[in-house]
């Protein structure tokens, strides 16, 4: 076997095993997605949310349906089709995923329209509370050798008075160089860039992590069905994501992307907007660095 024989070879050994890994991983995200949302946020109430609420928004959803029906004369075959495409949502367990990819961006801007802090956007399917506690200045948990450009993420949480806020929280999790993130893809360790960082006493923090990758949402189940008989594409761009809270100050839940990146234009989820876009600069030794800072509103 020659060396470039060889080199292909190994090439599309490795391309077939990053692709076995993104398809166990759709086949089970949203089974995971669903879990995580029942054992987290079941029970979750809104103030307000009266029967009286309840009809406005039911009835007005039911009668938008009903205008797409009219409009583009939706046939049985069509009407049939949604019936059997959304009864295969629940069974693929993949509703948290829907949601979140196509809805969740519109509610956290009507939920956000008043902040005067950082900019949020959505929180996504693959949050996971109680990652292990970090110092101010950190590295995230990774494997050894974990794939992917270092990264060195430092900034300062401040009040909107622009007060620092000791010892503020930062939660973080992002998918690693191939896209997947740990506890919703097999072989990854538990924790694997994940952590809460303790910020110091003047609200700083310092954390080295690794670039993430751009990842398609999982289209092995009813949401990738969707998005090919539409033509879509089931791309994100790479992001890290964050959840940033201080005692009295209202938690902010955002994303940060980076500048020039693939789909950072065309998000599946519409979840950029450009105040979330960070530009790191090469420290010279391979890496890369980038300052961000986060200003928190009081809570209300």
């Amino acid at each position: 076997m020659s060396d470039a024989t060889a080199q292909a070879t190994a090439q599309a050994t490795a391309q077939a095993a990053v692709t076995a890994a993104v398809k166990a991983t759709a086949a089970a995200s949203g089974a995971s997605a669903t879990e995580r949302f029942l054992t987290d946020k079941t029970g979750t109430s809104a103030p307000g949310a009266d029967t009286e609420r309840v009809h406005i928004l039911a009835t007005e959803m039911i009668s938008a349906v009903h205008d797409i029906v009219r409009r583009h004369q939706v046939t049985y075959e069509e009407y049939n089709a949604l019936k059997s495409w959304l009864i295969s949502v629940g069974r693929d367990g993949e509703w948290p995923l829907f949601l979140d990819v196509w809805v969740e961006h519109v509610v956290e801007e009507v939920a956000t329209a008043a902040r005067q802090g950082s900019k949020g956007t959505i929180e996504g399917p693959y949050y996971v509370p109680g990652a292990p506690e970090l110092p101010s200045v950190s590295t995230l948990p990774m494997r050894d050798k974990e794939a992917g450009t270092e990264l060195l993420f430092q900034g300062q949480v401040t009040s909107a008075s622009g007060e620092p806020l000791a010892g503020a929280l930062l939660e973080m999790w992002q998918a690693d160089d191939e896209g997947l993130y740990a506890q919703f893809a097999p072989g990854i360790p538990e924790w694997n860039l994940r952590g809460s960082v303790v910020a110091d006493d003047e609200g700083r923090f310092a954390v080295t992590t690794i670039q993430p990758a751009p990842y398609q949402i999982p289209t092995d189940g009813s949401c990738g069905r969707l998005i090919s008989a539409a033509g879509w594409h089931a791309w994100r761009p790479a992001h890290l994501h964050l959840k940033v809270s201080a005692p009295g100050h209202t938690t902010l839940t955002t994303q940060l992307y980076f500048k020039g990146g693939t789909y950072v234009e065309d998000d599946v989820a519409r979840a950029v907007k450009p105040e979330l876009v960070i530009d790191p600069r090469p420290t010279g030794d391979g890496g890369c660095e980038v300052t961000h800072g986060f200003v928190l509103d009081p809570a209300s």
